[in-house]
Formats: structure tokens, sequence, C-alpha cells
């Protein structure tokens, strides 16, 4: 088979040769084929130009076998059966409730240095194809696709599946997804890659607590450090699906998209349905394609390069019992401890006492707040915090004046039945532009009124049975686009104003949802031990200063479990601080405690604003080892957990990855060896080696490859380690 090749890769540096986070994709054009790709290669390509060369056979493309088709299996982005492909069709459409089997031409190409495009027309089924391949600035290849409905007859186009995929290398043998639930998310699982379909699909109207996040396929025993992988995610809050796929006849594909409902996505003639966009990475160990996707969010939030602000949150503080004196009390307290955004949760507004009752009244209740929340708002601004409130745009209690004015506006499988209840709360449609028009005015009125600063914006349900009783058609993928189109609307009205993605505590956290929100709350669960493994979890895909990690109550409202402050400091000391406590009823010395830790963050945020996170592969399942390393690698700091007691005794060395192998740096304790008197195991003596004031010395290759002797903590403690260059 003829083929045609076009290479694009990541715009490189001067030294494009030192570079090595370039990447390059090649693409293959065959005739009567869509294009596919031919490989996915880290460095840069030739000149960095993209090229186009026309060659003999396709040194890759199969034999065919007697036993199969007439073509051999070798899939192209979006493979279908018309090329031969024996696996899940990445097109599946319909008319009348007819299936349609596409056979796409393509019947135009352009590229640049660093992106392809291409448009595939099927004059018979009527449909044509557009999709853009391009490998961005922080070398993560996009895959945008479209699909249009080009009859000219009243015809309309079902679109059930449009799913582009990529393929994946020989040499990958295992797949690694998250798995999880409410208080524990995004917990990494690995098994071997083998023939049929791997598939994590999320179809409660949100990724949810056990979503992918990424699904990653790589060599076998492939960690954080090394080891090829390649790592796929959706960018969308809906229902999705990211799979990889091997058939007998292929080294397998990875990619993913929308998951529909029948008739959710129908096209009129002209009309077009863009896929979500794909986002692929490669690279060496799972800390190298993080570092790629945390470069794509940060380019999306300017905001993110600058201090960002400590914030208390009253949930753990109060929960429901809010009144006006006591949110004034606590803003103080917060104020004396350096918090910098103080957000009021659930509970403010008319009537809401407990979750069963008043979701949807977003006005405020004068019981509470006689003058309104003025005198809050303003009692915070004069403290010089910023002010924050709690929302929860996208549900409705049916015990509330709004669904008792409309109770039409609730997603409903029939009118005369609801979907089961969770939370006593039900789906307000956003589909419905009079739902939707109310919803965004009265969020859009209090931002104004009383200057808010930053939105938690929750969402605490699924969309189980989600039909819109204005359309009669399932609503998952119109929900989704108006929740993003009411934060695009709000964000533009009010320059400046931060929302922070909460779901249920971590059960919405896509690339979709992040290009809106600069923030995610991880998990309900603040148990600085479980959030060991969720916040690792959470950071494949999230840049550390975009996840919540806030400082709590010892013991843990979720797990109660005792923990030290000093684990509870360190554990939230790389992401975004904030508290989660109740502190007027800290005594001064506790409270002075408290704002030393947020001094000392304080300080991390001022020299190492935007690092680079990297976790340390450990054979020692009671140890985690995480860092946060400044760009330029002249200062990091390090996390030694002991998150149960270990089967070393002492522990064994620990490995400082991402560090400048060439370099002499000197560990020490962060902030001083008095701050972490309490985390040592009782039996351990006075010599701590060199965990002194002045620390020591060491080279940057042993640090990296060989390792030191960590302090004894007792189980379920943690340390921080100072690293500067000399």
């Amino acid at each position: 088979m003829q083929m045609t090749t076009i290479t694009i890769s990541r715009p490189t540096t001067a030294d494009a040769q030192a570079d090595d986070t370039a990447v390059n994709a090649t693409i293959g054009l065959a005739e009567g084929r869509l294009p596919h790709i031919v490989s996915i290669m880290r460095g840069p390509a030739g000149d960095g130009s993209g090229s186009a060369v026309t060659t003999g056979p396709d040194p890759q493309f199969p034999q065919t076998l007697d036993a199969g088709l007439a073509v051999g299996e070798a899939p192209t982005l979006l493979p279908t059966q018309a090329e031969g492909w024996t696996g899940t069709p990445a097109i599946q459409v319909s008319r009348g409730g007819v299936e349609l089997f596409p056979s796409f031409a393509v019947t135009k190409t352009s590229h640049t240095a660093n992106a392809f495009t291409f448009a595939a027309e099927d004059g018979q089924a009527r449909l044509v194809l557009n999709g853009t391949l391009e490998i961005g600035p922080e070398g993560l290849l996009h895959v945008d696709v479209a699909l249009t409905n080009a009859s000219d007859a009243d015809a309309p186009l079902v679109v059930n599946r449009l799913t582009p995929v990529v393929p994946l290398p020989p040499q990958v043998s295992e797949i690694e997804s998250c798995t999880g639930h409410h208080l524990r998310e995004r917990a990494l699982q690995r098994q071997r890659l083998t023939e049929g379909v791997f598939a994590k699909e999320s179809r409660m109207g949100r990724p949810n607590f056990n979503a992918a996040t990424l699904l990653t396929a790589g060599e076998r025993g492939f960690g954080f450090e090394h080891g090829l992988v390649v790592s796929a995610h959706v960018a969308f809050s809906g229902n999705s699906t990211t799979f990889v796929e091997r058939t007998p006849y292929t080294h397998g594909v990875i990619g993913g998209g929308e998951i529909t409902y029948a008739g959710e996505i129908t096209l009129k003639p002209g009309e077009t349905y863009r896929a979500p966009r794909l986002l692929v990475a490669l690279g060496d160990g799972l800390n190298d394609v993080a570092a790629r996707f945390h470069a794509y969010l940060r380019a999306r939030h300017p905001e993110l390069a600058k201090p960002r602000p400590v914030m208390l949150n009253t949930w753990e503080a109060m929960y429901f019992a809010q009144s006006e004196g006591k949110v004034i009390a606590l803003a103080d307290h917060a104020a004396k401890v350096g918090v910098e955004r103080f957000v009021i949760d659930d509970g403010w507004f008319k009537g809401r006492r407990d979750d069963t009752k008043a979701l949807g009244d977003w006005q405020v209740d004068a019981t509470l707040w006689p003058e309104g929340l003025g005198t809050v708002a303003h009692h915070v601004h004069d403290l010089g915090m910023e002010f924050g409130l709690w929302f929860e745009p996208e549900m409705i209690s049916p015990d509330s004046d709004v669904a008792r004015a409309h109770p039409d506006w609730m997603l409903a499988p029939n009118a005369s039945r609801l979907p089961v209840a969770s939370r006593a709360q039900q789906v307000i449609d956003l589909t419905n532009p009079e739902a939707a028009s109310y919803v965004e005015a009265a969020i859009d009125t209090l931002v104004g009124e009383y200057h808010i600063d930053y939105i938690k914006w929750d969402h605490n349900r699924f969309l189980t049975e989600p039909i819109s009783p204005a359309s009669n058609r399932p609503a998952v993928h119109g929900q989704t686009e108006a929740f993003y189109a009411i934060v695009d609307r709000l964000r533009a009205r009010h320059p400046g104003l931060e929302i922070e993605s909460c779901s249920s505590g971590g059960g919405r956290i896509d690339a979709g949802a992040l290009e809106r929100c600069s923030r995610v709350w991880a998990s309900d669960c603040t148990d600085p031990i479980e959030r060991a493994d969720i916040q690792r979890g959470t950071s494949l895909l999230v840049p550390p200063e975009m996840i919540g990690e806030h400082i709590s109550e010892s013991p843990n409202h979720a797990t109660r479990r005792a923990t030290s402050l000093t684990t509870r400091a360190a554990m939230a000391f790389f992401g975004h601080l904030g508290i989660e406590w109740n502190i007027m009823k800290l005594a001064d010395a506790d409270l002075g405690r408290l704002k030393r830790w947020v001094d000392l963050y304080k300080e991390r945020r001022a020299a190492i604003p935007q690092g680079t996170l990297v976790h340390a592969d450990s054979p020692d399942p009671a140890v985690r080892v995480d860092g946060l390393i400044a760009p330029d690698r002249s200062r990091a700091v390090f996390r030694f957990a002991a998150v149960a007691s270990s089967e070393e005794y002492p522990y064994g060395l620990i490995r400082l990855p991402g560090l400048d192998e060439s370099a002499r740096y000197r560990i020490r304790p962060l902030g001083g060896v008095n701050l972490y008197a309490d985390e040592f195991s009782p039996n351990c003596r006075t010599k701590l080696g060199w965990w002194t004031e002045e620390g020591v010395v060491v080279d940057g290759a042993t640090l990296v490859q060989w390792g030191v002797r960590p302090p004894q903590l007792a189980p379920e403690h943690a340390v921080l380690i100072e690293v500067t260059r000399q």
C-alpha cells in the first residue's frame, strides 16, 4: 500500500537536540483510508518544520491472511468495518433507526509544523468528517474530530459513538487506571494488557470517583519514574469512556470519547457534533506524562502563577450550624493565622438547615443574616481576605420554593416519577432555558452584590434517568454544555472570579471542567494518610496548585483517625493550602503552631510557585516519597510519609528523584528540627544522623540514584525535607 507521511512536532527550544520534552507524531495517508498515526515518539522531528514524503509500500501495514478480510487490520484515527477493523467501530451513527456503515474518502489535508488537519466525506451516507491532530507546546497530542450531517433532506442523523484512537507501540504490556469511591478517590490499579477491551466508563453524568483520570498503557513494570507509557484523557465532564482495545491482529489502540444515550445527539441537516478533545501523552514514566498535563492546564489559568491564597472553608468548622456572629468570629481567627480567602459553605440560603430541603432557593436567609451577607462580606474584605461562597447550581431539592413553582424543571424519566433520590435532591434541567437563566441570574446577582471573589461549585448527585421534560430527550450532553456556558459567562462578567470544581469531593475532575475552574476539591476525606494516595492519583492530571489540600481537625471527621498537626500540614503542603477546621476552639499556642505552618507554606509558594511534582517509586508499600521541585532545580521540598508500619526497621534508603544529578544539595528539615518533635518513633534514639538544623550536603546523583536514610517516624506520620543547591 502506497503511503504519504506527514510529521508534526512540538515547538522546540533553540537547542532542539537538548530538549528532552520534545515529541513528534507521524501521520500516514493512504488512498481509500482515513489518516492514521504511524508513530508517536519522543524527541524533535528533523528541523521541526513538518514534512510530507511519498514512500513505497507502508512498512507497517500487515499482510492479509486467508482466514481474515481481504485487507490487513491497521486502525486509522477512527477505525470502522469499512476499513477492515474487527474491533469496536469508532463511528456509530444511524438514520431512521437504521445503522449506517460509513466509508470515508479524504478530500482535503493541510499541515503546519505542529498540526495536521483533514476533511473527509462519505457521499453515500451524506456525512462530512473533520479532524485535527496537534502537538501542543506542552507536548500533548490533541485530537479533535467533528461529524456533520451533510444530508439536504429532512433526515436527522443520530450519533451514537465518535471515539478517536491512537495506536500503541509494540512493547506495551500493562494497563493502569484509577478506581475508588467517595472518600477514596483515584486509587491506582494495574493489570496486564490482554486481547479484548478494557474501558473505564462514566455513566453518572460526570467522571465520578472511580474515573480513569489517566488511562495508561506502558512497558512491563513502568512506574512514576521510568518506563515507556502512553496515557489518554477525555476532556469532558459528562458521560465518557476511555479505553484500550487489542485484537489478535494489532498491538492495540488507546482512545476515548463521549458516551451518549439513544437519541441524545441528533443532528438536523447541516448540524455538527464535535467530540470531546482526546489528550494523549507519551513519556518516560508517569511523572513525565503528568508534567505535560500540568503544563496544559497551567496555560489556561494565568492566575495560577500568582501566589495561591491560603483559604479557610467553613464546612468542617460548623456544617449547617451557621450564624452571622459565629462566621464573623471564625473570620477573625482565620485572619490571625494568615488566611487570605474565607469561604462560607452550604447552609447560608433561606430555609437550609440540613441537606433535605431548599437547594435551588438561592436567596440569602434573612433569619441568619439580617442584613444579607453584606455584613460578613464587608468584614472579610476589611480583614484583607477574599470572600467566597458555596453553591450547588445544577441541583434542586423537591422540598424547595423553586421546585414547587416549577416541578417541570427537574430531570425525570416521565411526568409521574422522579429518579432515585440522592441526598434528598434532584437535578435541575439546565437544558431548559428558563431554568438555566434563573440559576445564572441568581448567582450573578449575589456575586455582584457582595463582591464575591470565589465560588465553591458543588455537584452532589449522579445524573440518573436524565430525561429533560423540555425536550423529552436524554440531557447529559446538554446539561454539561450548559454548565460550561454558565461558568464561561460568569467569569467573563466578573473578571478575577475563581471557581472550584467540587463534586461530592472529587467526583468531577477532568480537563473540560478544569479549563474553566482553577481549583478542585480532591476529596471530602481530609485524613492525611488517605490523602497521600488520593492526591497522588489526582496529580496525574491536575497540577498541585490546583488541588485543594486542607489542614483539618484531628480525629478526622471522615475516618476518626488521629494524626499530628505536622502530618496534616505536611500532607497539604504541595497543593493549594486551606484549613477545614473550627480553629476558634484552639488555644493560643496551637494557633501559633498553625500560623507557623501557614507562614512556611507562604515561603514555599514564593520560592516554588509552580514546581515540578514528582513521586518516587518505592518497593516499600508503607513509604510515600513526593517532591515539589523548582523549574531550575535549584531548590525543592520533599515529603517522606510513613502511611503504615514498614517491613524494614529502620526504614530503607529513600531517593529524591528529579534533582540535577550534576549539582550538590544541602538537605535538612524544612522549618527546623523542633517542628517535628512529635513525629518520631518512640523507640528512636536521640541521634538522628543528618536530621539536624544544618543538615548535610550530598551530590545530586547520590540523592537521585541511591538516596539517604530518612528519620525513623512513627507509623502514620510525615516530615518535609528542604533541598537547596549549593
